[in-house]
């Protein structure tokens, strides 16, 4: 018998859990960690099943006659570095493209940003985390000088008298947080009466993409009911009189013809807020994932502001981030325009500060690369790469515009993922590198608090399983680099980081192996060993020069699709409780998949009789780009306007077949949640 103390390896808030090793298996007990105090959801009490999945990959494979065949790992590896080293030589760095993943440790997303840069000398690297909070990021960075999931500790909640939530459903997506919003009263933004929204003391039900122009009418209420906080506007902020001004055009009645929210709904919300003693407002997907969502998280970051809520106890704005390592996945150098530490790639200052912990000189290192749904819709073009590794992510599945990305991803001249399980896109991909998972590993996370904690090894993985960073010190030794530039241990990985992050915003040095496993809560940033980390941020001050943080004047625009004649619907896409992400894991687990066993669509009755449609029957769903098949649910609290998908599914289930390429101008990130659809009934038998 052996066991760990460990956390969950799905979402960002890394439940506590304590795993035996026993004769029959695998069992996984909560701890009495501060985010879920003893409590799990039924992923994190089924996890244990990821570990012994009957396909689960165990040795590296390689296409040979169409055929996906087991060899060795020397030639797995030899087949990979030679036909990168073919491909640069032929078209250059920039033809070899990364993709990684929000679930992959600290030590697995440095190393990786690190090997892309060197080893690869490519600016072509990128992860899923852009489809995840990149708007949320963007706004952040730019009100508070500074981008953290949450800025106070989830804890802080329980304390909450009310809690805005704009586009976020944490009863079904993480449903240990609902504990601490027990004693608070809801009001949730979304336009489905999501099982989050059925808790709430007022729900507001707007239209998909309309989201900001309510946020604006909020702050115009706020503004001429008199419950803006003059004296932390005057003493903590710059900019409000710009954003006034904006908001000053949304009265009442123009954001209930735009949003259908009701004008006695929008005061309600904003009194509810204003009279609170405590109080916060949260943004999620919803919000996000638009086409201007950077600037929709803007205007309800200005409405927090208006009504003096971050920085200060017992109130905050603040993002729940969706991935197990959203957070630190995008702050030591996955994302296309980051270094480690969450430094900018384009400044120079980091870019000497990472290329001296690399050994390197700054010129060396690559500039900005393209954003995710960029670099997918490149491959395989004449200006894009030809050559594309992807670790821990599935991109035929849950990138949006998904029959056009799994085409570019044919075009390649070699497709390399590395995963535990054969993927959508792991069996499309010319070789396939088996890697440990969660309970196989050591290493370190980031949850949506800032909270850094400690992964660890229960058992060793079967077969010939490896590490993700003895992959990337395989193929960097083949491709001519000195081997102790990419550590394969991940406490000497992490040691590394450290040093690389030091002074950087998303500062890790004071944080240790040798902290964490004594038991301390360390929030970054954490300058030095004798910090105590930092669970609160903005208490003085802001992260900005001056201190102060910045309203942003922004403006409400429609989204790049409407619904017309021939798409008459919108579509909008989301997740429920039993299946996680792109579904790669969570399908494989028999509780779960007969919770959620297939996609379906939800649709108002009066809507469904239009379309000719009844309660379980199969339906397509068909947008500009393709169509889904999906079985009926027919939903009486759902708009009439509109449908919903999960997007887990594979095959003609996808629901990212119907999602467009639209991105916003600043986060680059895509617009999920709006798609002109039509509805009608199918005849084919559903997937899945």
């Amino acid at each position: 018998m052996r066991t760990v103390a460990t956390h969950c390896p799905y979402c960002a808030l890394q439940c506590g859990t304590r795993l035996t090793r026993e004769r029959r298996g695998v069992s996984v007990r909560p701890t009495d960690f501060p985010v879920n105090r003893g409590g799990l959801c039924q992923k994190g009490w089924t996890a244990p099943a990821l570990l012994d999945v009957a396909d689960r990959l165990q040795h590296p494979l390689v296409r040979r006659n169409g055929e996906l065949v087991p060899v060795d790992w020397d030639t797995a590896l030899r087949v990979v570095a030679d036909g990168l080293q073919r491909i640069r030589g032929e078209h250059g760095p920039d033809a070899v493209g990364v993709f990684g993943g929000g679930g992959l440790t600290n030590e697995k997303a440095y190393l990786l940003g690190k090997f892309a840069r060197l080893a690869l000398g490519t600016s072509q690297i990128d992860y899923n985390g852009r489809f995840c909070m990149s708007s949320a990021a963007a706004a952040g960075n730019a009100a508070f000088g500074v981008d953290r999931g949450l800025p106070f500790p989830v804890t802080d909640l329980g304390g909450a008298d009310v809690v805005l939530l704009a586009g976020a459903n944490p009863a079904e997506t993480m449903p240990p947080l609902m504990q601490h919003l027990r004693s608070a009263r809801l009001v949730v933004i979304d336009p489905r009466r999501t099982a989050t929204a059925e808790r709430a003391a007022l729900h507001l039900q707007p239209a998909p993409g309309t989201d900001l122009a309510l946020a604006l009418g909020l702050l115009h209420i706020a503004v001429v009911d008199g419950w803006v906080d003059d004296d932390y506007v005057d003493t903590r902020t710059t900019g409000f009189a710009a954003a006034r001004q904006r908001a000053m055009t949304w009265w009442p009645e123009r954001v209930e013809r735009v949003t259908g929210v009701p004008v006695t709904a929008q005061r309600q919300a904003v009194r509810m807020l204003a009279e609170a003693g405590s109080a916060y407002v949260l943004t999620g997907r919803g919000a996000e994932q638009h086409s201007n969502g950077a600037d929709t998280v803007a205007g309800f970051i200005d409405l927090a502001l208006a009504l003096g809520l971050p920085g200060r106890p017992g109130r905050g704005y603040g993002c729940l981030t969706g991935q197990g390592n959203g957070q630190g996945g995008r702050e030591h150098g996955q994302k296309a325009d980051q270094l480690p530490g969450y430094r900018m790639i384009d400044d120079p200052d980091a870019r000497e500060h990472v290329a001296g912990v690399w050994g390197v000189a700054p010129e060396t290192l690559p500039g900005p690369g393209r954003s995710a749904y960029e670099l997918l819709d490149a491959l395989g073009t004449a200006n894009g790469p030809r050559a594309l590794l992807v670790f821990g992510s599935n991109p035929v599945v849950s990138a949006p515009n998904a029959a056009h990305v799994a085409r570019r991803l044919s075009a390649l001249d070699l497709l390399v993922v590395a995963d535990f399980v054969p993927s959508e896109t792991a069996q499309s991909a010319d070789v396939v590198l088996p890697v440990t998972q969660w309970a196989e590993e050591e290493g370190t996370m980031t949850n949506l608090e800032g909270r850094v904690l400690r992964r660890r090894r229960l058992q060793v993985p079967p077969g010939h399983a490896r590490s993700d960073l003895e992959v990337l010190h395989g193929l960097a030794v083949r491709l001519g680099e000195p081997g102790h530039r990419y550590p394969t241990r991940p406490r000497e990985v992490f040691e590394e980081l450290r040093r690389a992050s030091a002074g950087g915003k998303a500062d890790y040095s004071g944080i240790s192996y040798e902290r964490l496993d004594a038991g301390q809560a360390l929030h970054w940033p954490c300058p030095d060993t004798e910090h105590p980390g930092t669970p609160r941020l903005f208490l003085d001050s802001f992260a900005h020069p001056d201190g102060l943080a910045r309203f942003a004047a922004v403006e409400h625009r429609d989204p790049a699709e409407t619904p017309q004649r021939t798409f008459p619907l919108t579509a909008t896409t989301g997740r429920v409780l039993a299946q996680y992400q792109s579904g790669a894991q969570t399908r494989r687990v028999d509780e779960l998949n007969e919770a959620a066993p297939e996609p379906f669509v939800e649709i108002h009755p009066d809507t469904a009789d239009r379309a000719g449609l009844t309660d379980g029957e199969l339906a397509r769903v068909t947008s500009a780009r393709g169509s889904a098949v999906a079985r009926v649910r027919v939903v009486g609290t759902m708009r009439t306007d509109t449908v919903f998908l999960p997007f887990h599914f594979p095959g003609t289930g996808r629901a990212n077949l119907l999602t467009g390429d639209a991105l916003d101008p600043r986060s680059r990130m895509p617009e999920f949640k709006v798609s002109a659809v039509r509805i009608e009934p199918a005849r084919e038998v559903v997937p899945g």
